[in-house]
């Protein structure tokens, strides 16, 4: 199994790539970066709270960063033309050297589409919108030429060049079932938040949707991630209850206990784990905690 590290975007530049270098020279697989414009609000991450660019970023890591993966989780297509992230992509590859994953997703949070002013169309226009940018995006990315004519876009004998230094996976953010057989059709990999039991459920519907499409089910990457929760010494009733109140999908416990969590998610069919950065501490402390996840818990699994 894989495992990566995802630093907050919320956190000054200096502090991301901290976590980024010491995920690189300490054994982790990849480096992942959400793409918004603004927090979505709440306890911790006020809408205030400053953010900084998914696509700026993850260049800026491709070329700072050596050997991981790096990658977007997820490109908006409500707010990102399919030929834009196209190019963005092939350029973030080149930077990196081959290293780029294309994380890609229909766009959902709300206030960041209210206080820009884009229009957020109801969820089946955003999934028959999504299905549309994922069809442009692999043809540019693997054709001379694209040519496409949909509801949402259209294109006429477009270019993108240059082509990826090798192919370059494109991973989709979902767990609703029309977006999980656009995935199985076009996509190279999928990602989504949950607990193994979610994850499982949610991964056989995908290996039903591959099946549908003539796909073998095998040939698709499986990624999920929850919140991090890790218990030091006589902190276990603590981490319970900062996993009960997590806004989000969270995991917890002992290095005993973290160790069952992800065998569970292996059971479920999860190929690489990701870990947010953001329940881990900061400074020293979330370095700290970083070494003792793949020194004791993500070791056991490779």
């Amino acid at each position: 199994m894989r495992f990566s590290i995802w630093p907050s975007a919320n956190q000054p530049l200096a502090d991301v790539l901290a976590t980024a270098r010491h995920a690189e020279s300490t054994g982790w697989d990849g480096v992942w970066i959400a793409d918004h414009f603004m927090a979505a609000g709440g306890p911790g991450a006020p809408a205030e709270t400053p953010t900084l660019e998914a696509g700026t970023l993850v260049a800026a890591l491709g070329a700072l960063v050596p050997r991981v993966a790096v990658g977007t989780l997820v490109y908006g297509t409500t707010y990102r033309h399919p030929a834009v992230v196209a190019n963005m992509a092939v350029t973030a590859d080149h930077v990196s050297g081959g290293r780029f994953r294309l994380g890609l997703g229909a766009g959902w949070q709300l206030n960041e589409h209210a206080a820009y002013g884009i229009d957020l169309p109801p969820a089946r226009d955003r999934v028959d919108r999504f299905a549309e940018a994922i069809q442009v995006i692999r043809s540019l990315l693997t054709e001379e030429r694209t040519t496409f004519a949909g509801r949402w876009f259209r294109l006429a004998d477009a270019p993108c060049e240059p082509k990826p230094v090798g192919p370059l996976p494109i991973f989709v953010g979902t767990s609703g079932d029309r977006m999980l057989a656009i995935t199985a059709r076009w996509a190279d990999g999928w990602n989504t938040w949950g607990h193994p039991d979610h994850i499982g459920e949610r991964s056989a519907a995908l290996t039903r949707a591959c099946e549908a499409a003539g796909r073998d089910p095998d040939s698709l990457a499986r990624t999920a991630q929850a919140l991090v929760f890790m218990a030091g010494e006589g902190e276990e009733a603590e981490v319970e209850r900062r996993v009960e109140r997590a806004p989000m999908p969270a995991v917890g416990g002992t290095v005993e206990q973290l160790r069952d969590v992800v065998a569970a998610y292996a059971e479920a069919g999860v190929d690489e784990l990701i870990v947010p950065d953001r329940t881990l501490g900061r400074g020293a402390a979330k370095l700290e905690a970083m070494d003792r996840y793949v020194e004791e818990v993500a070791a056991a699994f490779r």
